[in-house]
């Protein structure tokens, strides 16, 4: 999932959020296209895979809160979500450190889900993967300001890759000039392997906690 809303006009300003969440609308995409490419090849997926662009994600949520309310597929069939909200940017604390990406929430309900993706990484995109969010106490309360949320709320598996905030978070300056491509293609690669190894699993992950 990822969200292509932003914030609209304010005071005469276009907010086009190039990150937020333009970053992540466009790596899902890129990731639907490879698992296209790859069913075309004779290589599709075991399982089905639904990629969900939502709106209202800057009003609350409201875009995943109608999808969880009025699924496509039943939510007892749906195993995982990976949520990609702001993959195209540096933050402050890793200016100048290799690449990274913060992930929220893989854990809190499935201890498979997060071995899955840190296994994914291990052996293909090897970025940081930084956790520090993850803290329950954290105090930007990260874990329950993106789509994945609506899905955990059922009980179904959450990972959110997030690049942090910086300058131009909610500002009509976040725009495309701003974009690291190659930090964003690393990123949407570590999804797209942790979903591939999710659809070609004989089992999907158990849910193992009862963390919202």
């Amino acid at each position: 999932s990822a969200h292509y809303d932003h914030l609209g006009i304010i005071g005469g300003k276009v907010y086009n959020g190039a990150d937020d969440d333009g970053s992540g609308t466009t790596g899902m995409l890129a990731i639907a296209e490879a698992f296209t490419k790859a069913a075309h090849a004779g290589h599709g997926p075991r399982r089905s895979i639904l990629f969900l662009a939502n709106t209202g994600e800057e009003k609350g949520l409201l875009g995943s809160e109608y999808y969880a309310n009025h699924p496509v597929f039943p939510l007892a069939n749906t195993i995982t979500d990976l949520n990609i909200d702001m993959i195209g940017r540096t933050d402050v604390a890793h200016e100048g450190k290799p690449d990274y990406v913060y992930v929220i929430g893989s854990d809190k309900l499935s201890s498979q889900l997060h071995s899955v993706l840190e296994a994914a990484n291990r052996q293909y995109t090897k970025i940081d993967l930084d956790y520090r969010f993850n803290d329950p106490n954290d105090p930007n309360r990260f874990y329950y300001r993106s789509d994945h949320y609506n899905f955990a709320v059922h009980k179904i598996p959450v990972a959110f890759f997030f690049n942090g905030v910086h300058a131009d978070y909610h500002e009509a300056s976040d725009e495309l000039d701003k974009i690291e491509f190659g930090k964003m293609e690393a990123r949407a690669r570590l999804v797209f392997y942790t979903a591939w190894e999710l659809a070609n699993r004989d089992e999907r992950p158990v849910v193992d906690s009862n963390k919202p």
